[in-house]
């Protein structure tokens, strides 16, 4: 009876277990559905910003100056929850792959990839990532918060380039992207003309550059979420369906234990009623 108990509890545990995991997949899968919609309109406002850029940058090309002296910013953006499949550990490789320079720095996004890269002398900077896009926001403030105090640790002007190392949804690969400086267009442009500008060139430039890395980065955290999600979404039902496969085994070790305390307690019932029979002829005879 306790071996049917044991198998009954633990029946029970996977269940449970069984349903959290199937709320998890159906908050994965509204949230992809979500991220769809903010992303697809993200990525029209960058389009539109690079555009623009492309076509002041082909006139004011001498404004965008880049120097290979300066320090490089990677903001690598990983997960601030698990049950993601190798999500993080993808990001972890990349940065590892990359060649290892002195002028190199890292911040992290997301407490389970900052697990795996605590320990790397090239994180200058942690910030607690985002869980839904509802969130994002809060992590653009924190991050804002990051890079003043490295203006002040570090000289955040000498920083010439500013990348994102993310999972890209389209391309189905890990990232690497840069951010700022924008980039000059290598072909001329298709206007004869300069465009109009209502402020100095170099101050629209200012304006323009400020602009460009609000939208990108809310494209870039969209996009890692959208990945994240949908590695979180098929994490679940690869997991459901081991469950499900474990599940189908012990209920049938369960029907097999109970079938077997069945018979035994047959067997006691038979020898029970044999022993009775037996003893009432006896009593017969005397």
């Amino acid at each position: 009876m306790s071996k049917r108990r044991e198998l009954k509890d633990r029946l029970t545990t996977l269940g449970e277990i069984k349903n959290i995991m199937g709320a998890m997949k159906n908050l994965a899968l509204l949230e992809i559905r979500k991220l769809d919609v903010f992303l697809s309109t993200q990525q029209r406002v960058v389009n539109s910003i690079e555009a623009a850029s492309q076509d002041f940058l082909s006139f004011y090309s001498n404004l965008q100056a880049e120097s290979t002296h300066l320090q490089q910013l990677w903001i690598v953006i990983g997960s601030e929850r698990g049950f993601c499949g190798d999500f993080n550990k993808a990001l972890l490789q990349f940065v590892q792959t990359q060649v290892t320079q002195n002028n190199m720095l890292l911040l992290v996004i997301g407490n389970k990839l900052h697990t795996k890269l605590q320990d790397d002398p090239r994180v200058v900077a942690y910030i607690t990532g985002h869980s839904v896009a509802e969130e994002i926001h809060v992590t653009l403030i924190h991050l804002t918060e990051a890079l003043n105090q490295l203006r002040q640790q570090l000289k955040l002007e000498q920083i010439g380039r500013i990348c994102a190392i993310y999972h890209d949804y389209e391309k189905r690969t890990v990232r690497l992207r840069q951010l700022l400086p924008l980039a000059v267009p290598d072909i001329k442009s298709n206007f004869a003309y300069p465009p109009l500008l209502n402020l100095e060139p170099a101050q629209y430039l200012t304006q323009l550059t400020d602009q460009y890395l609000y939208a990108a980065l809310h494209e870039v955290f969209y996009t890692s979420l959208m990945v994240e999600n949908h590695m979180r979404l098929e994490h679940m039902e690869n997991a459901i369906h081991r469950l499900e496969k474990n599940d189908a085994q012990l209920r049938l070790h369960y029907n097999r234990v109970r079938q077997e305390e069945i018979i035994e307690e047959i067997e006691i019932i038979l020898l029970s009623a044999e022993a009775l029979s037996n003893s009432e002829e006896s009593f017969f005879r005397l």
